[in-house]
C-alpha cells in the first residue's frame, strides 16, 4: 500500500545522544505509528516461510483441517499453527493500508480505483504466477484459487464500499466473522449456482471437477470480507490525530478482549469452531486439541486468536527498534516482490534436491523429519533479505506507477 515508508532512513536514524527534540519526537512518532505495519506484515510473511518449506520438503507428509490430533506429530501441528498466523494478518493489515491510502496528509481520496486495479492483478498472479510457482507447470492440473485470490477479491469489494461509514464497515465485517459459522450447515447441490456461489463465498471445494484442468476454490471469500473491513475500521487508530500509548492500549484492549472472547467461547464449547475440543492422552495433544481450528474457511474461534494475539504484537513492538524489527519492515515494505520470490526460490529448491538426490516421493524430493525444514527456512532468510532490500529501496525512490502494486 502507498503509505509513508517505513524506509526512509530518516524515520529511523534520529539523534540517540543529542536531547530528543519536539521535530524528533514527531518523527519518532511517525516512525513508530507507519514502521509497526511493515514490521508486523514482514514478520507474519517470516513465519509463513516456515509453513512453505514444509509444503516443499513435507508435503508427503499432509495436515488435514482441522488437524488430526492423533496422528499429527507435535512438532508439525505447532508448526503448521504458527502459519495460521499469517493470513488473518495480512488481510486484516491489507485493509488497515487501505485506510491509509485512502486518508493521506492532504486529506481524503477515492480509493476506489487503485483497489480495484490490485485486486484484479492480485487474482491474475495467482491464476498463473502463483500457480506455476506451486505446480512446477503450466497450465497445472488443479487450479488453486488460494490467499492471493481471495486477498484480490476481498479488495475489490474494499473498493466499492469503503467510502460508506466506518462504524458501518466496522458492523458488517464484525457481523461476518462472528457470524459466519452459523451458516456453515446450509449447503447446495453440485452444479447448481447455489454450490458455485457458496463455494466461493463459504465452502472450500471445485468450481470445475472435471476436464484437463481443474479449478478449485481453497480460501472462500465471506469471512476474509470481514477481516478486510475490520481492518480497515481499525485504520483510525493510526491516524495522525492519535496518540501513541492511545493507540496501543486500544490494541491492548482489543487483542485482550479478543482472546478473553476465544477463551470463553473455546473454553466451553459454545460457537465459534465445530470440531470440539476434548481432553487428549497427554497434556500436550490436549493443548493441540484447544487450539486445533478451521482455516478453510477460518473460523470465528481462528480469527480470535490470529487477529488478537495479532494486536498484542504490535502494542508490544510498535516502541521497538532493533536490527530484527528492521529486518522485518525490510521484507513488510516489499510484500508481494517476497511473495513470488520465495515460491520461486523454494520451487528451484525442489527441482535442485531431485537433480542431486533424485526423486524419493512420487515425482518430489522429500525429508522424513521435521527439522531440517526450520534450518532451510532460517537459511533462506538471510537469501531472501537483500533481493527484499533492493525492491523496497527500488520502491521507495521510483516514480513509476506500477511500483505501488507491489
Amino acid at each position: 500500500m502507498d503509505h509513508t515508508s517505513i524506509h526512509n532512513p530518516a524515520l529511523w536514524a534520529l539523534n540517540k545522544t543529542a536531547p530528543a527534540t519536539p521535530l524528533d519526537q514527531a518523527a519518532q512518532a511517525v516512525r513508530s505509528r507507519i514502521a509497526i505495519i511493515d514490521v508486523m506484515r514482514g514478520l507474519v510473511m517470516l513465519i509463513m516461510l516456515f509453513d512453505h518449506v514444509r509444503e516443499t520438503l513435507y508435503l508427503h507428509m499432509q495436515v488435514s483441517d482441522p488437524m488430526t490430533v492423533a496422528s499429527t506429530a507435535p512438532e508439525l501441528f505447532f508448526t503448521r499453527m504458527a502459519a495460521h498466523f499469517c493470513a488473518p494478518m495480512f488481510v486484516f493489515l491489507t485493509g488497515l493500508s487501505a485506510w491509509l491510502y485512502a486518508h493521506p496528509a492532504a486529506g481524503p481520496r477515492n480509493a476506489t480505483g487503485f483497489l480495484v486495479k490490485r485486486g484484479l492483478l492480485l487474482v491474475a498472479l495467482e491464476l498463473v504466477v502463483v500457480n506455476f510457482a506451486w505446480a512446477g507447470k503450466f497450465p497445472p492440473a488443479v487450479l488453486y484459487l488460494q490467499v492471493i485470490w481471495v486477498i484480490g477479491l476481498a479488495m475489490i469489494f474494499l473498493a466499492l464500499v469503503h467510502r460508506l461509514p466506518l462504524k458501518l464497515l466496522g458492523a458488517v465485517g464484525a457481523l461476518i466473522v462472528v457470524g459466519h459459522n452459523a451458516l456453515t450447515w446450509m449447503t447446495f447441490e453440485p452444479g447448481t449456482v447455489g454450490y458455485t456461489l457458496w463455494t466461493i463465498l463459504l465452502h472450500r471445494g471445485f468450481l470445475v471437477a472435471e476436464g484437463a484442468v481443474k479449478l478449485k476454490v481453497t480460501y472462500p471469500l465471506l469471512p476474509w470480507i470481514g477481516v478486510i473491513l475490520l481492518g480497515y475500521a481499525a485504520g483510525p487508530l493510526f491516524g495522525r490525530a492519535m496518540a501513541p500509548e492511545r493507540r496501543r492500549q486500544l490494541m491492548l484492549m482489543l487483542g485482550g478482549g479478543a482472546l478473553l472472547a476465544l477463551a470463553l467461547l473455546r473454553g466451553f464449547n459454545i460457537y465459534g469452531e465445530e470440531m470440539p475440543w476434548v481432553h487428549g492422552e497427554t497434556a500436550v495433544q490436549t493443548v493441540m486439541s484447544f487450539f486445533n481450528f478451521t482455516k478453510y474457511p477460518p473460523s470465528l474461534d481462528f480469527l480470535l486468536m490470529t487477529i488478537g494475539t495479532g494486536l498484542l504484537v504490535m502494542a508490544w513492538l510498535e516502541p521497538v527498534e532493533n536490527w530484527f524489527t528492521r529486518a522485518c519492515a525490510t521484507f513488510g515494505g516489499a510484500p508481494m516482490f517476497y511473495y513470488m520470490l520465495h515460491l520461486y526460490v523454494l520451487l528451484g529448491l525442489q527441482h535442485l534436491l531431485v537433480a542431486i538426490f533424485g526423486a524419493n516421493h512420487g515425482e518430489r524430493f522429500g525429508i522424513d523429519v521435521l527439522w531440517p525444514v526450520w534450518v532451510v527456512s532460517l537459511a533462506l532468510m538471510p537469501v531472501l533479505y537483500l533481493p527484499c532490500r533492493a525492491f523496497a529501496n527500488f520502491k521507495r525512490t521510483s516514480k513509476q506507477a506500477w511500483v505501488r502494486y507491489f
